[in-house]
């Protein structure tokens, strides 16, 4: 979005916010800050959805990012099931 001024931050928090919000209900938990490939492909979504959601265009969103976000669903179910099944 190269913006560079700080006239918007309050405005980007709040839609980073609803994207980490979003993401995370379509695809689960995941660490905006972490660093494992999970962690990295989910904030790459927040940041693309956030670019969406700043230019007015979010309703392109999910059809142009569906593979990726289904993707990132499927991994983070199988890995919340694999940590699952190690605890029995």
């Amino acid at each position: 979005m190269h913006i560079s001024h700080s006239g918007e931050d309050s405005n980007l928090k709040q839609l980073l916010s609803y994207s980490i919000s979003s993401i995370k209900g379509n695809c689960g938990e995941f660490n905006i800050a972490g660093e494992s490939d999970i962690d990295v492909r989910a904030r790459e979504l927040v940041f693309e959805r956030t670019r969406y959601a700043y230019n007015e265009a979010l309703e392109y969103f999910e059809n142009n990012f569906l593979s990726e976000i289904n993707s990132l669903g499927i991994d983070i179910a199988l890995l919340e099931e694999g940590e699952e099944d190690a605890t029995f």
